[in-house]
C-alpha cells in the first residue's frame, strides 16, 4: 500500500470542561461490524490516547461523563476485549475544571482502581485541577488581568497560602503513593508552585511516576529550566495556543501572549513535550495538532521539524504512559500499532497534513479502520 505507517500516538482526551462526551467504545460486538463514523479515534489513526480525569469527583457531575461509571465502563469493555485503542486513565477526585479538597483527595487515594490488562486500559495516577484558564481570568498568575485580580488556585482554602499548602499536600501524598501526577497549571505562578512541590516530594520520597504538567499556557523560562532534570514532562495543547491568543491578549496583553505557550523553549531546553488536543474543547485530529505546532512555532517546514512534531505524538507520549519499552515506535517486537497515511508525511508541509488521508489504523496487529 503507498503511504506511511506512523507508530501509535497517544491523544489527550477530556480537557477544560466546555463540552462533554463518553467513551468512544460501546459494546457493539465486533470492530467488523462497526461502522466508521462510530469510532472517530480509529478514523483518525488513534492507537491510544488518555483520559485524564476519570473518578468520583465527577460523579455528581451534570452529565456523568468522568464519573467512576465511566471508568468502570472502560474496564468493563478491556475484560472482554472490545477496546479497539489502548487508554490510560488518570483519575479525579475533586470537579472537572473545578475545586477539589484535600480531604476527599486523600479519600479516593485509598480506594483501589478497576483491574484490567495495563497494555489496554492503565490506570496511572491521578489528575489535579490546580487552577483554571487565563482568558477566563482564573490561571493564578504574577500578572495583572484588566479587572485587577490575577487568580486563584482551585484548591480548597480560604486564602492563597492555604490553597497553596493543600495543593502540595496532594502532591506528596499521590508522589510518596507512587501515582503519576498529571496537574492541570496554566498561570505561571501555578506552575511555579507545582513544580517546587514535585521536586520537595521527590526529594524526600525518590523518584516515581511519570509526572507531568498539563497545558503550561504561562509556564515561565525558569520553570522549564527544571523539569528535564526532575523529570516532569510537559503535556500541552498548540491547537489552543493558535485559537485562543486572541483571548489570552485581551485578558493579560500582547506582551504576555509573545512569551505564552514556550514550546520552542521546552524543545530546545530538553523537556519531554506531548502534544495533545484537549478534546473535546479542540478536534482530536493529530493532524491538526501537528500544523497547530508548526505554526505556534513560526519554524521553516523540514523533515526535522515534522520529525520532532511525530515524536511528540507517538514516542514521548509512550515514554509519558511508561509503555516506551512496547509501544511508541515501530520496532520488532514492539506493538503493532500503526497508522498508514495515503502519503509519507515526511514529504508534507506540516501545514498540509491535515488534508492526509489515513488509510488504515492497525491497533494490536489487527485492522481497526481502512478507508
Amino acid at each position: 500500500m503507498a503511504g506511511r505507517a506512523v507508530a501509535a500516538h497517544p491523544v489527550r482526551l477530556g480537557g477544560r470542561g466546555r463540552a462533554r462526551r463518553t467513551p468512544d467504545h460501546r459494546r457493539r460486538g465486533p470492530a467488523q461490524g462497526d461502522p466508521a463514523h462510530r469510532r472517530p479515534a480509529l478514523r483518525l489513526g488513534v492507537t491510544s490516547y488518555t483520559e485524564p480525569g476519570l473518578g468520583p469527583g465527577e460523579d455528581a457531575g451534570p452529565t456523568g461523563c468522568f464519573g467512576s461509571a465511566v471508568l468502570d465502563e472502560y474496564a468493563a469493555l478491556a475484560a472482554e476485549g472490545e477496546l479497539r485503542a489502548r487508554v490510560t486513565v488518570l483519575r479525579l477526585f475533586g470537579e472537572l475544571d473545578g475545586p477539589s479538597s484535600l480531604r476527599a483527595f486523600e479519600a479516593g487515594l485509598a480506594t483501589a482502581p478497576p483491574t484490567a490488562d495495563p497494555r489496554w486500559l492503565n490506570v496511572t495516577g491521578v489528575k489535579i485541577f490546580a487552577d483554571g484558564i487565563p482568558p477566563m481570568r482564573s490561571a493564578w498568575t504574577h500578572h495583572c488581568y484588566a479587572d485587577g485580580t490575577s487568580g486563584h488556585l482551585l484548591v480548597e482554602g480560604e486564602h492563597d497560602p492555604d490553597r497553596e499548602a493543600n495543593l502540595r499536600a496532594m502532591i506528596t501524598l499521590a508522589h510518596r503513593a507512587g501515582h503519576q501526577i498529571g496537574v492541570h497549571a496554566t498561570g505561571d505562578r501555578t506552575t511555579e508552585v507545582v513544580v517546587d512541590a514535585l521536586a520537595d516530594a521527590i526529594a524526600a520520597h525518590g523518584p516515581a511516576g511519570r509526572h507531568y504538567l498539563i497545558h503550561g499556557d504561562l509556564v515561565p523560562p525558569h520553570v522549564l529550566d527544571r523539569l528535564p532534570a526532575l523529570g516532569i514532562g510537559l503535556n500541552t495543547q498548540p491547537g489552543i495556543a493558535v485559537t485562543t491568543a486572541p483571548w489570552l491578549a485581551a485578558a493579560l496583553g500582547e506582551d504576555v501572549v509573545r512569551t505564552a505557550w514556550p514550546l520552542r523553549d521546552a524543545f530546545e531546553r530538553g523537556v519531554r513535550v506531548c502534544l495533545s488536543s484537549d478534546a473535546p474543547v479542540l478536534d482530536p485530529d493529530w493532524r491538526r495538532g501537528v500544523a497547530a505546532a508548526a505554526r505556534w512555532l513560526d519554524l521553516p517546514a523540514s523533515r526535522v521539524l515534522m520529525r520532532r512534531l511525530l515524536r511528540a505524538y507517538t514516542v514521548l507520549p509512550a515514554h509519558q504512559d511508561g509503555a516506551e519499552s512496547w509501544k511508541g515506535t515501530l520496532e520488532v517486537g514492539m506493538a503493532a500499532d500503526l497508522c498508514v497515511l495515503e502519503t509519507n508525511p515526511l514529504d508534507v508541509d506540516p501545514a498540509d497534513l491535515p488534508h492526509v488521508g489515513v488509510a488504515m489504523t492497525v491497533v494490536d496487529g489487527r485492522v481497526v479502520f481502512e478507508a
